[in-house]
């Protein structure tokens, strides 16, 4: 008998338990409803696991419950640039920026949506105000945004200055290699070129855009084995037929001129 006695007290406080547990969960989970902050941090984990329609909800929850917080502004310009919906993001910096004009890390982002939009004024504005700050960690990249401005603008000379003071900062920075080599490909020096898009190669071998550039140009260079070596590497990566097509034009002319 008193062992049924315990045993049923610890039925009973085992139920108690789990109602108090059943009951803790249910306040934690409605305290978070109510929280800026989780619904931010969930945001941002949603964003670096690629799922931004689910970042963009959480973020615009976030902002409903404390629409000041200029880094969930930041955060939804950013996932709305990634879906291209490039005035949407526009107005998120703007008002990441119009919460907090010294929030430099929005000025470079605007820059980069102007840049988008072909509004190269504004983009320049915005990536030299990024600049102005010394005590922001990632100037790599405003100098890197007004290197590729000044490449598609055709400004050589500026652009190659600016890629130089982002791999001075940086230099592993795949992008800045590879930008770099455009750059100097357009100078006519290909040469340095090659030497440029084969850093970038090494800095992330797994970027198709930097294997092919760099096969391209040792093609140009006549380093056809080379070359040959690099489209047959980067043939399988391929998945849209434009760029597949583009590859083995390639590779039929390495067939023979390898084999002469």
């Amino acid at each position: 008998m008193r062992r049924n006695k315990l045993s049923f007290l610890m039925v009973l406080a085992l139920v108690f338990f789990m109602t108090g547990c059943a009951s803790s969960q249910s306040q934690q989970t409605s305290k978070q409803e109510k929280d800026p902050q989780y619904h931010y941090n969930l945001g941002l984990f949603y964003l670096n696991n690629n799922n931004v329609d689910e970042a963009i909800k959480c973020f615009n929850r976030s902002l409903a419950l404390n629409s000041n917080n200029y880094l969930a502004w930041n955060a939804l310009g950013l996932a709305q640039s990634m879906k291209t919906n490039f005035e949407a993001s526009l107005q998120a910096f703007l008002k990441a920026l119009a919460i907090n004009p010294q929030f430099t890390e929005a000025h470079n982002n605007l820059g980069t949506i102007y840049f988008e939009l072909k509004q190269y004024d504004k983009a320049e504005t915005e990536y030299r105000q990024a600049l102005l700050d010394p005590a922001y960690t990632s100037r790599e990249l405003p100098y890197y945004n007004l290197a590729r401005l000044y490449f598609v603008q055709d400004r050589l000379e500026e652009a190659y200055d600016h890629i130089q003071k982002a791999l001075q900062i940086k230099f592993r920075f795949g992008m800045a290699h590879n930008l770099r080599g455009l750059i100097l490909e357009k100078m006519g020096d290909l040469e340095e070129a090659e030497n440029a898009f084969a850093q970038a190669v090494k800095i992330v071998p797994e970027d198709p855009v930097f294997l092919f550039n760099l096969a391209r140009i040792q093609f140009d260079n006549g380093r056809y084995l080379q070359s040959k070596e690099n489209f047959e590497k980067l043939w399988p990566r391929l998945v849209n037929q434009a760029d597949r097509d583009e590859v083995k034009n390639y590779l039929d002319q390495l067939k023979q001129l390898v084999k002469d």
